[in-house]
């Protein structure tokens, strides 16, 4: 099947690799140049942590989240470029004076494993358990989390594995190529069979209650910081997270902003970002900072995806909002289903509605 997908980012990388691999014949649309980095996928930390992200999200998203851990592997190991990936865990610290948020994060992960009793349970830690997992992190915090079989990956290195991906398996790519959904009838003679608008926010002009969600991360290069495994400060202004990557490079990024937002970072936010991660590891005094990203996320009202059905052979695939890579391969799994089959069981295990278009 001849089959267009709009937008280049995550999603829509991942769905044309899985259809060019599958026979199909995928033609990707992207607003934007090949070099640009503008999409959201390129402003994210990748951390694939259903269990911490339970403590706001909904249970759809943390039952997708669990889909997807155990996919990554599987769709990381089909690409020919090697993709950082590792699955050691969450781990969760605060300061003494931030306990009684501790607390109440405690309490909401309690709530979710009751609700959904497949999820890992937390690991308690005092001093001596932080520093059998952290070399240091014993001398710092005296109470911690340890979320286990969490993971994370590079998304720098996946974004540019499945650029290489779809040119090796001769996707055709159309830079500089804005298209909505209505610019093609699927099924019709010289048509394509199906479209698939993986967009994100540039879907607004067709999904006016999309909102942006501004994201900032910092990147920085920290040799001397020995952290192994993505760490989360839990702090009533300043709940930071820090991911590690290869090679002593450090994503340091605050959870969301509520604005649209897409302005370089502010002194005040780079300032917050940089002297939080200070107090979990002082070895980030002597770190250079590499890259200062702010982007905005696709959010719909609700906070949840949608895979919306703009016609008979037209999806609709948007508001993964800040869980990009922790949904997308659930996601994935549900298009793929519904183009080979027009159902899709994974969806309905899952609990996510097939919309109708609005």
């Amino acid at each position: 099947m001849n089959i267009v997908i709009l937008g280049a980012g995550l999603m829509g990388r991942l769905l044309a690799c899985s259809l060019a691999r599958a026979g199909h014949t995928p033609s990707v649309y992207e607003e934007r140049d090949a070099d640009s980095r503008g999409a959201a996928a390129f402003a994210a930390a990748a951390m694939l942590a259903p269990l911490a992200e339970s403590a706001i999200a909904e249970d759809l998203v943390v039952r997708m989240g669990q889909h997807s851990l155990a996919r990554w592997p599987e769709l990381i190991g089909e690409l020919d470029t090697l993709v950082f990936f590792q699955r050691e865990g969450t781990l969760v610290v605060w300061h003494r004076q931030d306990a009684p948020d501790a607390q109440r994060f405690s309490q909401l992960l309690a709530a979710t494993g009751e609700r959904l009793p497949e999820l890992p349970v937390p690991q308690t830690l005092d001093a001596t358990g932080l520093e059998a997992l952290e070399p240091g992190m014993g001398t710092r915090f005296t109470q911690g989390l340890l979320l286990p079989g969490e993971g994370q990956l590079d998304n720098h290195q996946l974004m540019d594995a499945l650029l290489a991906q779809m040119q090796r398996l001769g996707v055709a790519l159309h830079w500089n190529s804005p298209h909505s959904p209505a610019d093609f009838t699927p099924g019709q003679a010289g048509q394509p069979d199906w479209v698939l608008d993986c967009r994100g926010l540039g879907a607004q002009p067709q999904l006016p209650e999309l909102r942006g969600v501004r994201g900032e991360i910092v990147t920085l290069h920290a040799p001397n910081v020995t952290l192994s495994r993505p760490t989360r400060l839990i702090h009533p202004r300043y709940p930071i997270y820090i991911a590690p990557k290869l090679d002593g490079y450090f994503l340091v990024g605050a959870t969301e902003i509520e604005s649209d937002d897409t302005s370089p970072m502010s002194l005040r936010s780079c300032l917050e970002l940089l002297s939080a991660a200070y107090t979990v590891d002082s070895g980030f005094g002597e770190a250079r900072i590499i890259e200062l990203v702010a982007q905005c996320r696709p959010a719909l009202p609700n906070n949840q995806p949608a895979v919306r059905w703009l016609g008979e052979r037209t999806l609709q695939v948007n508001g993964l909002y800040r869980h990009g890579y922790l949904i997308s391969p659930a996601m994935h799994d549900v298009v793929l289903e519904l183009v080979n089959a027009g159902t899709s069981p994974l969806a309905q295990q899952l609990d996510l509605a097939l919309e109708a278009a609005p």
